[in-house]
């Protein structure tokens, strides 16, 4: 009994700072688009509008559950369940300081390629089950841009694991005690990042919800909790995708430099600071940036990154194995 109840509070720590920080995110979010637009955003519900998430999260639960009459029902209602819970266990394996992991697995990078490959399946299932044309075409292109992207990703991440010699995202940060990944390997890191803001279907690459053409994409006949929960999925999916690039090139929860002046804050805030500062970099691309279209998002996938993304594995692959036959 014990040990369930020391597992259950485990849990309940990772996953409620979580959903507080996707709450936050999202008023962050409309609070600095606001601010670059010359708007005020939510000011009105508490101080500052500090509330508005509060808000916005009980008018979607107590809204009422429309279930379309020409759906599949049971398979629809676990669509939104589906990609919420992908989202949250992810983040089993993510270490936010050392020994600060729920599971220390050894194969942490694969686990979450994984998880995020299978968050396609509730996009398709969202998709399908609602047995409407604009929801269908949506999935389908969220399906095929999350999976175009995820190769590029993949041979990104074969050259971290070439310099690190590791799966397991512990070891991959303390192997960046000398130099951050993100300093020789810049142009990765902003491959990564574009990479990612693709994956999570974020502006410019947010072509599954073109309101234009599509109304809203794959969820376009969810409503109340069930488009909530896709909702809270993908802001879950963005501050994963952050984590997971301060701990593959701006090594984790490790200072800046060895100088000791740096040394007085603890980890878990030097993590959180490079996370909030790529999360910043998301919103400010939304706000900056027109949306591709669908053809150009598809060429940059394949026809730019693939390549560029394997060049690089060649020739990281070949500058490692030189110095190990020099020295």
């Amino acid at each position: 009994m014990t040990f369930i109840l020391l597992v259950l509070s485990k849990i309940v720590s990772l996953i409620l700072p979580l959903l507080i920080a996707v709450a936050y995110m999202t008023l962050a979010e409309r609070k600095v688009m606001a601010a670059m637009q010359r708007r005020k955003g939510p000011n009105v519900v508490g101080v500052f509008g500090m509330l508005q998430p509060l808000a916005d999260g009980l008018k979607l639960f107590v809204k009422e559950t429309v279930l379309p009459s020409s759906a599949n029902t049971s398979i629809f209602v676990l669509a939104p369940i589906l990609t919420f819970l992908l989202a949250l266990i992810s983040w089993c394996v993510l270490p936010l300081g050392e020994g600060l992991v729920y599971s220390d697995i050894n194969v942490g990078i694969l686990y979450i390629l994984a998880m995020s490959s299978l968050g396609v399946y509730g996009i398709i299932i969202s998709g399908w089950s609602s047995n409407s044309k604009y929801a269908f075409l949506g999935s389908l292109r969220s399906a095929a841009q999350m999976v175009s992207y995820e190769v590029s990703i993949g041979l990104i991440l074969i050259n971290i694991l070439l310099c690190s010699g590791s799966l397991n995202l512990t070891e991959i940060v303390l192997a960046q005690q000398s130099i951050w990944y993100g300093i020789p390997l810049f142009p990765i890191l902003v491959m990564f990042y574009i990479s990612i803001l693709a994956e999570t279907n974020r502006a410019p690459f947010d072509l599954p919800e073109a309101e234009a053409e599509l109304v809203a994409g794959y969820n376009v006949e969810y409503s109340a909790m069930g488009f909530a929960l896709f909702f809270l999925g993908e802001y879950a999916n963005m501050i994963l995708m952050c984590s997971l690039t301060t701990i593959l090139f701006l090594g984790g929860w490790l200072p800046p430099t060895n100088l000791v002046i740096f040394y007085w804050m603890p980890p878990t805030i030097w993590f959180g600071l490079k996370t909030t500062f790529l999360l910043f970099g998301f919103i400010w691309v939304r706000s900056s940036f027109p949306r591709y279209r669908y053809d150009q998002l598809m060429r940059v996938g394949w026809k730019v990154f693939l390549p560029l993304s394997l060049s690089w594995v060649f020739l990281i692959s070949g500058i490692l194995l030189s110095f190990n036959w020099l020295f």
